[in-house]
């Protein structure tokens, strides 16, 4: 059989090619994510910002799966739900519970590393922000988990992802101090 490289044979994908694509796809959606989270960081309107961060986190899941990062994709999965749930029963103490015990449950499945309890610890401090917070406070949270998230991203290899998560702790910071000023 003849070899189209060193490393495999014909009819078979080359490794390094599956790798490049692979890699290509996973930065590819860690932009999409970005785009999506500045604008909705950038709103001053909580159901605007949590409508943006549904489609984000569709892309990050993805973005993970790409590379291969299990905890964080099931994680960034579980956000989709945890958004969705929250605009509907914000303040609940139980259904949180219940978020975070799924988060705590996936994680436990698909843990292959140290480096998994920087995405494990932004979900947990992002459900809690989400459900039990708003405005500034909420906010404020959601910024320690994005600062997880960079963590988690760059251990991974996402150069799409860490952008994204730095842009977005920058702009909610940003956000944070214009709703400060707009406060009487």
């Amino acid at each position: 059989m003849p070899q189209r490289s060193g490393l495999a044979f014909a009819g078979t994908r080359d490794v390094f090619d599956d790798l490049s694509i692979r890699w290509l796809a996973g930065q590819a959606f860690g932009l999409i994510a970005l785009a999506l989270c500045v604008a909705g960081f950038a709103s001053k309107r909580d159901d605007r910002l949590f409508f943006l961060l549904l489609f984000a986190n569709v892309a990050f899941a993805l973005q993970f799966v790409m590379f291969r990062s299990w905890v964080a994709a099931a994680i960034a999965a579980l956000i989709v739900l945890r958004i969705h749930l929250v605009r509907q029963y914000k303040g609940h103490v139980a259904i949180m519970l219940g978020v975070m015990a799924a988060t705590a449950i996936a994680a436990l499945f698909t843990w292959s590393a140290p480096r998994d309890a920087w995405a494990l610890a932004a979900g947990l401090i992002g459900t809690y922000g989400m459900f039990m917070l708003e405005g500034i406070p909420m906010r404020w949270l959601l910024a320690v988990a994005a600062f997880c998230w960079v963590v988690s991203n760059l251990l991974v290899g996402s150069l799409g992802g860490t952008l994204a998560e730095t842009l977005i702790l920058i702009t909610n910071l940003v956000t944070i101090t214009r709703l400060y000023r707009a406060s009487p």
